[in-house]
């Protein structure tokens, strides 16, 4: 009865022929140099890379390990390669205000040029400079104004002299002031002298210095305005002199940095500040001053305002820029302001101002992982912001923090960057649900598939990929043999014979793996042996706790049953995972039924041992029973189900099946064949749907009874959902060919009844009643038992 549901060896899993590889190893092939099976999100990528509007930065979804940050960098690079190289970014003094700097476009890989001739330029100048102020040019232009200006102010007072000398009087000059003297006959008179004069010689003597001291200040007015004219037409000269000088050092800036519009500007700024300070380029008694005041700020120069700080330099580069931020802090990817710290404050200026990644990546691509972003507060907010408004502002952290203060804030940049997240499934989902602005800004999506579809253009594909692996890792060769096991790990990996595995990093593990192997045993290609012997040394690093597990079974500690027939017992499988790690093994389940009225009662949730995928699992087999057994009359029983010395949580519904046959032979009384396993999850109308880690179940099982000896008899039964699931190990498939294993395929309750109780299930008449001689013909009675003792019961009672 159960041959017609038994699957053959072939059907367990897919064997890669070899023979279709024309070549005698990977180095004789050209290298895979495209992507394999991601089409979806290749074309998703190069759309956002070629669109230019606003908000079309991308946000790549997929597992871990299918390539995404290798795939998305090598077509991000190829198309910034396309593209022109993008200004370079200097930030300058603002000498309308220190505190706010600005920021300048240079000619791409200019920048770092332009900030050495800047330097250049200062240092040329406080040589120059000093040497045009001791020049004979300068000094013979100096003493002709101060002559002209001596000429006109000796006139001035030899015109006093002769007026006072008319009234009798000398004008005495001294350094604080001016004093005059009455004369007799060419004598001055000492202040004894003029006591003795008479009144009226005395008044008039006074009336003449009166008259002497309003000449006197009113030529003190003119020598005021003679020297201020003075100290103009000396400034006038400095400023030609200074004008002259910068004017010939700047030339030659101007001439190579003539197309840059906003350098030019800058250049005539400087200009006009060093005509306006050029003292600062004059050596002064400070700088010659040893002294030192603990109370002074750090010494700065003042010829510091002059300086270029270039933010980005992309001399070596070609193409627009691409950045990948592996460590996305706010002033990792935003920029930060340095500061200077000198006896017990801070000072900052406009060159200790350094860019971020977000600055490096203006005009072309800045990559990120959005779950490394996310552990750092404030770069979330400050990214969106800056991609909304088109503008980058280089702050403090304190600032963003809302508490410190800031000394400087540059002038925000233009940013014209496309940036690229990688993130998880989980990150696109929250974004989307809670983040508003999140749609505005990331319109595309690029999603890796993690498999492929298995045919000839895949199968050849991987054999390319292996010989590019073989290149850049410098790994000895694969033979077509190697290649092949290399290809039924990617079905294997899948756990599906008609696809293929794209998460390449297990993969380049198992390649590096395998070479290991092969040196080690002095090989010069890689054949199938040393994959497998990867493969199980692999696992072997891996496996402890599968082996303690499986100890349990031989000493009997968990009780398990590959032989004989119980009633309302049926061995379950399960998946175990420790980590990335995971092992199949059969878990007891069993089933008590009785009179009452509790329903199913599941010993694992009332225990609250049972997840919510399986409390749903043990309603939906409740629903079965009622469907199948309770048309003609209520289901006035109590059930019992446990899994046997399961200690920790069980989740999942693909015991839900197994559940219901130890019910079934429960009620029945018909025995339950304990050389079968079974797994599968059923629906309310019986029919058994697939489940997850069928070969994981297969193997568990096959191991346990090979423990115990296989007789013949043993074997597994699987939703028929899962047979293109199925990749089993080799020595699974021998013991299937030598009929000492077998492996079922079922699509329902009723064939999975008949498989393990050797009896049909039966199928109900016009009535609603099943026949004799059939499991469900014996549950029918056993059921109308219940309800005929309850209705006696319930009469004795009366």
């Amino acid at each position: 009865m159960s041959k017609k549901y038994e699957l053959k060896a072939a059907d367990l899993r897919c064997v890669c022929d070899h023979r279709i590889f024309k070549f005698k190893n990977t180095s004789e092939i050209k290298p895979l140099d495209e992507v394999i099976g991601q089409k979806r999100a290749v074309q998703a990528i190069e759309f956002g890379l070629n669109m230019k509007s606003a908000g079309y930065n991308i946000f790549v979804t997929g597992v871990e390990g299918t390539g995404k940050s290798t795939i998305v960098r090598e077509l991000v690079s190829q198309h910034a390669n396309t593209l022109p190289r993008p200004d370079d970014w200097c930030l300058v003094n603002n000498f309308k205000d220190e505190f706010r700097p600005k920021a300048i476009a240079v000619p791409p890989g200019k920048a770092v040029q332009f900030r050495k001739k800047m330097n250049k330029f200062v240092e040329a100048l406080q040589k120059d400079l000093p040497k045009a102020f001791e020049g004979e040019s300068y000094l013979k232009h100096l003493s002709g104004i101060k002559s002209r200006f001596s000429d006109k102010q000796n006139r001035l007072f030899q015109k006093i002299d002769k007026f006072a000398a008319k009234s009798n009087l000398q004008i005495v000059k001294s350094e604080q002031e001016i004093e005059t003297v009455p004369v007799i006959d060419g004598t001055p008179l000492t202040p004894e002298d003029y006591n003795k004069l008479p009144h009226d010689k005395k008044a008039a003597i006074e009336a003449s210095v009166r008259r002497i001291q309003e000449q006197i200040e009113m030529a003190s007015v003119e020598v005021d305005k003679l020297n201020q004219a003075l100290h103009t037409d000396v400034e006038k000269l400095m400023d030609k002199v200074t004008f002259s000088v910068v004017r010939g050092r700047l030339e030659k800036i101007r001439s190579e940095f003539k197309d840059s519009a906003s350098i030019l500007n800058h250049l005539a700024e400087i200009e006009q500040d060093i005509v306006e300070n050029v003292q600062y380029f004059m050596p002064s008694e400070e700088e010659n001053s040893k002294e030192e005041n603990i109370f002074k700020l750090p010494p700065k120069s003042n010829l510091q305002r002059y300086q270029v700080n270039a933010l980005t330099d992309r001399e070596p580069a070609k193409g627009a820029p691409v950045i990948f931020e592996t460590n996305p802090t706010y002033h990792n990817v935003m920029g930060r302001i340095e500061k200077r710290a000198y006896m017990g404050t801070v000072t900052t200026d406009f060159t200790m101002v350094k860019a971020g990644s977000l600055l490096n990546a203006n005009g072309g691509f800045l990559i990120m992982d959005m779950e490394s972003l996310m552990m750092h507060p404030y770069v979330w907010e400050a990214l969106k912001r800056a991609l909304q408004a088109k503008y980058l502002p280089i702050e403090d952290i304190a600032e963003e923090a809302g508490f410190g203060t800031v000394s400087l804030r540059p002038a925000p940049i233009p940013l014209e960057v496309k940036v690229v997240l990688l993130g998880s499934y989980d990150d696109f989902e929250v974004l989307q649900d809670y983040d508003p602005r999140f749609n505005k800004i990331f319109k595309v999506r690029a999603d890796f598939d993690y498999e492929v579809e298995r045919n000839d253009d895949t199968v050849q594909q991987y054999a390319r990929f292996i010989a590019r692996v073989c290149n850049e890792e410098n790994l000895l060769p694969f033979t077509p043999k190697g290649v092949a096991t290399i290809v039924e790990y990617g079905e294997k990996y899948v756990s599906d014979k008609n696809k293929l595995s794209i998460r390449f990093g297990p993969l380049l593990g198992v390649l590096k793996e395998s070479d290991y192997w092969a040196r080690k045993s002095k090989a010069r290609l890689i054949s199938d042996k040393y994959v497998v012997k990867a493969f199980s040394e692999h696992r072997f690093r891996y496996n402890l706790y599968e082996e303690k597990t499986h100890e349990s079974y031989l000493d009997n500690t968990i009780m398990i049953d590959v032989a004989g027939e119980v009633v309302g017992q049926v061995n379950a499988l399960a998946v175990y995972q420790i980590g990335s790690f995971s092992f199949g093994r059969p878990v007891r389940i069993t089933a008590e039924t009785f009179m009452g009225k509790d329903g199913v009662i599941n010993v694992e949730r009332e225990s609250k041992l049972s997840g919510k995928t399986h409390d749903k699992g043990v309603l939906i087999l409740s629903g079965y029973m009622g469907r199948t057994f309770a048309q003609n009359y209520p289901l006035n029983l109590s059930i019992s189900i446990t899994f046997e010395q399961s200690y920790s949580g069980i989740d999942g519904d693909s015991a839900s099946s197994t559940e219901l046959y130890a019910i079934i032979s429960s009620l029945s009384g018909i025995p339950i064949k304990q050389e079968i396993a079974v797994s599968g999850s059923i629906n309310q109308k019986g029919k058994i749907q697939a489940i997850g880690g069928v070969n994981h179940k297969v193997e568990g099982f096959f191991e346990v009874c090979k423990t115990n000896e296989l007789t013949g008899r043993q074997g597994v039964m699987i939703p028929k959902a899962n047979v293109k699931n199925l990749m089993l190990r080799k020595e699974v498939i021998d013991a299937v060919k030598k009929r000492k294993f077998h492996v079922y395929q079922v699509s329902t309750v009723a064939e999975g009844i008949e498989i393990l109780t050797g009896m049909p299930a039966g199928k109900a008449d016009k009535n609603g009643n099943y026949p004799d001689g059939t499991v469900y013909g014996a549950v029918q009675k056993k059921l109308a038992h219940y309800v005929k003792r309850s209705l006696q019961l319930k009469k004795e009672l009366e």
